[in-house]
């Protein structure tokens, strides 16, 4: 007697699955290397090596007309 789980079925339903997420896969990674991404994706690369972040930073004390101190509006 053999277990239902053991059904060819099963077999060819894992096979395709495997065969959907591969294909899937390498989309994203054709996707990925093509030629009109690859200047941002070099931004993106050098964005740690910048002296001036983008953007409060945390720690040091806000400059300008709305320094409130944390305190509610």
């Amino acid at each position: 007697m053999s277990h239902p789980m053991m059904d060819s079925f099963w077999g060819h339903l894992t096979g395709a699955v495997t065969v959907v997420l591969m294909l899937i896969f390498i989309g994203i990674w054709v996707w990925a290397w093509r030629k009109r991404h690859r200047s941002t994706f070099k931004r993106m690369s050098e964005l740690p090596m910048e002296d001036k972040p983008e953007g409060p930073v945390p720690g040091q004390p806000r400059t300008g007309k709305n320094n409130n101190k944390g305190e509610q509006p």
